[in-house]
């Protein structure tokens, strides 16, 4: 996917799939955006390994500078699980979550089921995106 751009508000946004995010990008934007809170920032060796193994990696860029990212686990051709959704607080609300998660949905091959789960914080957020809501979702992160 090449980098595109949308101008508009006095900010030129280009969003590339990159596979090689640094780490350091990875963590600022995530506390730019809030979502620091619930991912282990202060384990710099998982959040590499967090990036390592990701499938693919959608990001947003205003003049040069991360403002948002789309990380997710894929196998591009039964599901795709998009794990994290970050955009700097600053820029909220001007469509870049959307675009991340269409550019996201776009880079899957045809049929793709594409999925996330949602802080509740975030929910309104994907109801107003136009993303439809599912019951049948379950963690198993404590099956004994």
């Amino acid at each position: 996917m090449a980098n595109e751009s949308i101008h508009g508000d006095a900010i030129r946004i280009d969003y590339a799939v990159e596979p090689d995010l640094t780490a350091d990008d990875f963590i600022d934007v995530l506390e730019r955006s809030g979502l620091a809170e619930r991912r282990p920032v202060g384990d710099r060796p998982r959040v590499e390994a967090m990036l390592r193994n990701a499938g693919l990696i959608v990001t947003a860029r205003d003049q040069g500078r991360l403002v948002g990212v789309a990380r997710s686990i894929t196998d591009f051709v039964y599901c795709c699980y998009l794990s994290d959704l970050a955009v700097d607080r600053a820029l909220q609300g001007r469509g870049i979550g959307k675009e991340l998660m269409r550019r996201t949905r776009d880079a899957m091959g045809e049929g793709t089921m594409c999925l996330l789960l949602s802080a509740p914080k975030a929910i309104s957020f994907y109801e107003q995106a136009g993303l439809k809501r599912h019951e049948q979702a379950f963690l198993f992160t404590d099956l004994e």
